[in-house]
């Protein structure tokens, strides 16, 4: 069993920054890859970005060159960098977890984000 922790979220204005969290317990050996999805109202849940155990990641279109993923494997965490937020990137966001690519997610809490001016 994997446990998912996120942090980081918040309210931001259009233009700027935040950095999302997301540390991994339990079977952490077992994880292929980790990453973001996010929902906003009213809308279907959308992958964000994912990096696998070997450091391959994957983007969604409406945030390649402003979302970066990464991973810090000392301590089992995730991180999300987000830049030039825009308002339609309010939204839920949920750290996951796959053992292998075809596996069910594990998902964390949600942190929601939100951008307004």
């Amino acid at each position: 069993q994997v446990q998912l922790v996120e942090s980081g979220g918040g309210l931001v204005q259009p233009g700027e920054s935040l950095r999302l969290s997301c540390a991994a317990s339990g079977s952490i050996r077992s994880i292929y890859v980790m990453g973001w999805y996010r929902q906003a109202p009213g809308k279907q849940r959308e992958l964000v970005a994912g990096i696998t155990n070997a450091g391959r990641t994957d983007y969604a279109d409406s945030v390649k060159g402003r979302f970066t993923i990464s991973r810090d494997n000392a301590k089992n965490t995730v991180y999300l960098q987000m830049s030039s937020l825009k308002p339609e990137d309010t939204a839920v966001y949920l750290c996951y977890s796959k053992i292998h690519v075809f596996a069910s997610p594990t998902w964390g809490q949600g942190t929601q984000v939100t951008v307004s001016s």
